[in-house]
């Protein structure tokens, strides 16, 4: 038996920079992995995906010079062989610095392998037993498959990028966050793109304006939708895939070279043994935590994806910094502490923070609505993107934000700005009467509060 002071499951980042904190307070760590270190934000997550959202805006540049009166030549022409070998050098860099950090601390020791409980505090790594008091669960997600695809050849947002050639014509299931940036992204790439949604908007979660206008902007780059679409059977066929879809109570048949899945994401605590501990995830397999992440098991966290609490890179290192604040730094940091917020990475991108509109409502918020449509911002006519809008919600009892969507050239940027103000709970008014340089596109975010609805 090994005995360490802490035990680690998964280097996703929650328990990467965890690992280096607790050695670096003497404690003797053991950190788990059994795929690639760095999780998915760095090797199939953000790290890639942006890498390739950048050189996707490379072509969309390319091809829209005549607008703003430079005259590029016709044959832009995306060679993914490039994109992906871009991408690997940025992935290996993250990876390498993580071993090196590894590989200095004479406290920490890498385990690579499965971890499965044997008991609440005991695991077992390549036939190796290790325990400690302490034990951090940080074993992230990975992409939900339904079962009528299992015998179909299909992609998942990480084997989509070991792609060395554009596919001809990309059929993605699920219109949400995951899809459509793939989907755009290939549709530059030069892609034929068609995505296949069972509801009647894209990106449920948003609002319905939201929704609308990235599904109207999307489809004038030419990718299309197929919306209120069920898939009742799927098959390979000699030039790819074929499946038979059901909408609004009519059958057809789409075909495409390759299928994409961007239905959700399943957390791996089932991997875990998690019986062995007396744990029970929740219907979705998420393993409940209280304020602090902690388990019910005492000496047992759960932090990242396999909580619940999130499924982002910020929030999962929000979850370490919870964890390390309060046990060292005599905070006290809760997860109930945060504020909601994300980017979608489309282009031109969606900046989001707090509460929906209709989340707003449901709860019995009487809302102020501030809105502005980016076709009447300088900047962004100057640059030549007006697609979208930006809208701020007021609580009318208190003048506080509520919540903010800055959908728009430069809109993943701007939104910490309006974020910012609501973590401090000072009142829009900071915003409204603030004094922004000129030309920006946020300069219009003090003009837009002026005039609420």
């Amino acid at each position: 038996m090994k005995k360490f002071d802490a035990i680690i499951i998964g280097s996703g980042q929650a328990g990467t920079p965890l690992a280096f904190r607790l050695a670096k307070v003497g404690m003797k760590v053991a950190l788990i992995e059994k795929e690639h270190l760095g999780g998915t934000c760095v090797n199939d997550g953000c790290t890639p995906t942006k890498a390739y959202v950048a050189s996707a805006r490379r072509m969309w540049d390319a091809m829209h010079g005549a607008e703003l009166g430079v005259s590029i030549p016709a044959g832009a022409k995306a060679d993914l062989k490039k994109i992906k070998t871009r991408k690997d050098s940025l992935v290996k860099t993250s990876v390498d610095g993580i071993k090196q950090g590894i590989q200095e601390s004479e406290k920490l020791t890498l385990l690579e392998g499965e971890a499965k409980f044997i008991d609440q505090k005991t695991l077992e790594v390549n036939g190796d037993k290790l325990t400690a008091e302490l034990i951090y669960i940080n074993v992230g997600a990975r992409p939900a498959s339904p079962e009528i695809f299992a015998d179909v050849h299909h992609l998942t947002n990480k084997s989509i990028l070991k792609l060395e050639t554009v596919p001809t014509h990309l059929i993605i299931i699920g219109a949400s966050y995951i899809g459509l940036e793939f989907g755009q992204m290939f549709r530059r790439f030069g892609s034929k793109v068609t995505i296949i949604e069972q509801g009647d908007h894209i990106i449920h979660k948003e609002d319905e304006e939201v929704s609308n206008a990235i599904r109207e902007f999307l489809a004038e780059e030419g990718v299309k939708f197929k919306m209120n679409s069920k898939v009742t059977q799927a098959k390979n066929t000699k030039g790819g895939i074929q499946l038979t879809l059901e909408t609004n109570g009519k059958a057809s048949k789409v075909s495409g070279s390759h299928l994409l899945l961007a239905v959700g994401r399943k957390p791996n605590s089932d991997l875990l043994n998690l019986e062995k501990t007396g744990l029970k995830p929740d219907k979705k397999g998420f393993i409940p935590v209280d304020d602090y992440l902690e388990t019910s098991v005492k000496g047992i966290f759960a932090l990242g994806d396999c909580n619940g609490k999130g499924a982002f890179t910020h929030t999962a290192y929000n979850d370490y910094e919870i964890i390390a604040q309060n046990s060292f730094d005599g905070k006290d940091r809760k997860v109930s502490d945060r504020i909601t917020t994300y980017g979608l990475y489309i282009d031109p991108p969606l900046g989001r923070a707090g509460l929906t509109i209709r989340e707003a409502k449901e709860k019995g918020y009487k809302v102020k609505i501030a809105h502005k449509p980016m076709d009447e911002i300088a900047r962004a006519k100057e640059k030549g993107e007006t697609k979208g809008f930006m809208s701020v919600l007021i609580d009318a009892d208190t003048d506080k934000i509520l919540g903010a969507s800055i959908l728009g050239v430069g809109g993943d940027e701007i939104i910490s700005g309006i974020l910012n103000v609501m973590y401090s709970q000072q009142p829009y008014t900071v915003i409204r009467d603030s004094v922004v340089p000129h030309p920006t596109v946020a300069e219009l975010i003090p003009t837009m509060l002026g005039d609420l609805k």
